[in-house]
């Protein structure tokens, strides 16, 4: 007889009740080849640029599930809300992060500080254990955005700092309509999960004009980034931000 566990974790949800969520995944490419100490300075200026990315786009806290680190990247999880549709998140959140990569890839003066990202687009139904969050619909998010196919594409592509894959769901209900244009279309990716083959589509998101990437002047607090930790050098995560170019106005 199987026996399905029914505890609700302390995030008063019930397991077996699924979630339906927004998924958006980050990687930094290339950084298996990276040294710790680069790696480090690496997740920082990543976290402060997606934080810039966030507010700018004005998505705080309450749109967001806690953040879920995965080293070299993360995965965030959008509530469904009005505030926070599927057209601000591809016509302006992910162009307005190209934007800031750009800008801080133009301002530093070593290669290894040099940031490109992959990024994957899907939504579905997912599952919090309170441990944290799985499902197919997470499965497949990552399946695309670690296709062999999109690290090969982005790979020829040297000078975009960001290349987008946009799972088959969100291409037919908000691209094909014309909701958003999310720029050149450069090929599509298939994978296979649960026996059964999932489509995403490639694209490389042309960075808005500098002027629209500032965040707005009434800073909030930080939406994703960790409380500030000194390095060896007594360096500060924010500190590390504005001196390497990716702090806010």
């Amino acid at each position: 007889m199987r026996t399905r566990l029914t505890t609700v974790p302390s995030t008063g949800r019930s397991v077996r009740d699924p979630l339906l969520r927004q998924i958006l995944a980050v990687d930094v490419e290339g950084s298996t080849l990276r040294t710790n100490l680069t790696k480090g300075d690496l997740r920082r200026i990543m976290y402060a640029l997606l934080d810039r990315a966030l507010r700018a786009t004005g998505i705080d806290r309450k749109h967001l599930e806690k953040p879920v680190d995965r080293g070299d990247g993360v995965l965030l999880l959008f509530r469904p809300h009005d505030d926070v549709p599927k057209t601000l998140l591809l016509g302006q959140l992910i162009p307005r992060l190209a934007s800031l990569l750009a800008e801080h890839n133009a301002s530093v003066t070593e290669p290894a500080l040099q940031v490109r990202l992959r990024v994957v687009f899907h939504a579905g139904e997912i599952h919090d254990d309170g441990w944290g969050f799985y499902g197919e619909d997470l499965d497949v998010a990552f399946r695309l955005l670690d296709s062999p196919s999109v690290k090969r594409a982005f790979k020829a592509e040297p000078e975009r700092p960001l290349v987008l894959v946009v799972s088959d769901e969100i291409h037919h209900a908000i691209i094909r309509h014309g909701y958003v244009d999310v720029g050149p279309y450069a090929g599509s990716v298939r994978v296979c999960v649960a026996k059964r083959y999932r489509r995403g589509r490639v694209h490389f998101p042309a960075p808005l004009p500098a002027a629209r990437a500032k965040p707005p002047l009434r800073v909030p607090a930080l939406v994703i980034a960790a409380p500030p930790s000194r390095s060896s050098e007594g360096t500060t995560a924010d500190q590390f931000a504005l001196v390497s170019g990716t702090g806010g106005h």
